[in-house]
């Protein structure tokens, strides 16, 4: 029900369809790095939301941000390629730029809920 899960599953399905138009000879290179690398934040937010304690679940944010930032890397990679035109990489950044400041400001909430050392 988090919401920055919900915008992260909206990001791994535009890349999954972005990587399905890549050449051939990506298949099994960047297009499946970005997927993997994609669907890895949804599901680390999920994992960790279903832990038992904030510190766990603040262990995969960090894991879901290291991820996000994979995947930025990997779109700036593939534009550089020439497999995604300008306006594209416009809209994936702004997308990975928002699950990114969700994924601060949750990070944040959880940080102010441990205790104090």
């Amino acid at each position: 029900d988090l919401k920055v899960w919900q915008v992260a599953m909206q990001l791994a399905a535009v890349v999954y369809t972005l990587t399905h138009g890549f050449p051939k000879s990506e298949v099994f290179g960047l297009g499946s790095q970005m997927q993997r690398a994609a669907v890895s934040v949804p599901s680390n937010i999920a994992e960790g939301h279903a832990r038992d304690s904030t510190k766990e679940f603040l262990r995969f944010i960090s894991i879901a941000m290291g991820s996000l930032a994979e995947i930025e890397t990997q779109i700036i990679l593939a534009h550089k390629l020439n497999y995604i035109e300008e306006s594209k990489l416009a809209e994936l950044l702004e997308k990975t730029g928002e699950v990114g400041r969700m994924l601060r400001g949750l990070q944040h909430s959880l940080k102010a809920k441990l205790p104090s050392l």
